[in-house]
């Protein structure tokens, strides 16, 4: 199986505050420097609190924010410093508001049209037969095209979303939140739809949310991001059934099922880092039950393990079963 994407030491930090005469800048590493490799046809979903730098990687991956250092390489070409329409016909957002990413002021029409003519240049005949198949596609009449966002209720303002991505052909889509503003019955609609759509067109998927049972459920894989570093990535049916890192452990533990008690897990209730003043060591330590004098002083590195996960940690659960 090829890459469809490939990212080499890509991290992104932002400067902060005012500098005094002869000080140094102040800056907000948002998103470690990382490495991670995505299969064509896969389906990777990105899990961790608010904060963890999902949306920041997300929006690095479709150009609309400049990495701080390392590449982005979309089935084998690098796209550092490229023509963003170079990015647009490989790689499109879905965002996690249906509604307001819809400019009010188009017809669907017209905002169906915008990626065909800027980075496909097609012509008007060309345009309407792509717009036709993708309405077909995504189960939306055509009588819609001639209408405004605030007329279609979330699910389908969303199947709207995912069309415009889907009509600049580009075969990686990435899924911010995709079904979280919707209503549960809803979400099952758009989760059926995207599965299809990814069988039908070959596409490949970065899922990201909150909703841990819907990553899941959906994905191949999962990556758990925290302080905007990876901290294990693995199958994503074994990543909550059987978590190695204790972070992943306490996402597991925090989200909530039918029929079980709301209750946070030990030390849930610590603060996130401060991102101006990290931690030294592991950021995860003030955190975990299980650190010691070697988490504070020493970050750990992602390394994988024979079940084929990757965990960046020095004392990871069920470390006594390794042989």
């Amino acid at each position: 199986m090829t890459d469809a994407l490939k990212l080499t030491g890509l991290s992104k930090s932002f400067r902060v505050g005012k500098r005094s005469f002869g000080a140094s800048w102040s800056y907000v590493h948002a998103v470690q420097p990382l490495d991670l490799t995505v299969k064509t046809g896969e389906t990777l979903g990105i899990v961790g609190e608010s904060g963890c730098g999902k949306s920041t990687l997300a929006k690095m991956l479709v150009g609309l924010l400049p990495p701080s250092t390392g590449e982005i390489e979309i089935e084998g070409a690098v796209l550092d410093n490229a023509d963003p329409a170079i990015f647009g016909k490989r790689i499109q957002y879905v965002f996690q508001d249906p509604i307001s990413s819809l400019n009010p002021r188009k017809t669907i029409r017209q905002i169906m049209e915008a990626p065909l003519r800027r980075l496909h240049r097609m012509g008007k005949a060309e345009r309407a037969a792509r717009i036709s198949e993708i309405f077909a596609a995504v189960n939306l009449r055509e009588e819609f095209l001639d209408r405004y966002p605030h007329e279609f209720s979330g699910g389908q303002a969303q199947r709207i979303g995912i069309a415009r991505a889907l009509a600049a052909r580009a075969r990686i889509l990435i899924l911010d939140e995709p079904v979280s503003a919707l209503d549960v019955s809803v979400q099952a609609q758009v989760l059926n739809l995207l599965a299809d759509l990814k069988q039908e067109f070959g596409l490949t998927y970065l899922f990201i949310s909150h909703d841990l049972a819907v990553v899941e459920a959906v994905s191949d894989r999962v990556a758990v991001l925290y302080f905007g570093a990876v901290v294990e990535i693995g199958p994503a049916r074994e990543i909550f059934a059987n978590p190695r890192h204790p972070y992943t452990a306490l996402l597991a533990q925090s989200a909530p099922e039918v029929g079980r008690p709301i209750s946070a897990p030990e030390k849930a209730g610590v603060e996130l880092p401060d991102p101006l003043d990290p931690p030294k060591g592991c950021a995860f330590n003030e955190r975990c039950a299980f650190a010691t004098d070697r988490c504070r002083r020493e970050r750990p590195a992602l390394t994988g393990d024979r079940g084929g996960r990757e965990i960046a940690c020095f004392n990871p659960l069920d470390a006594a079963a390794e042989v």
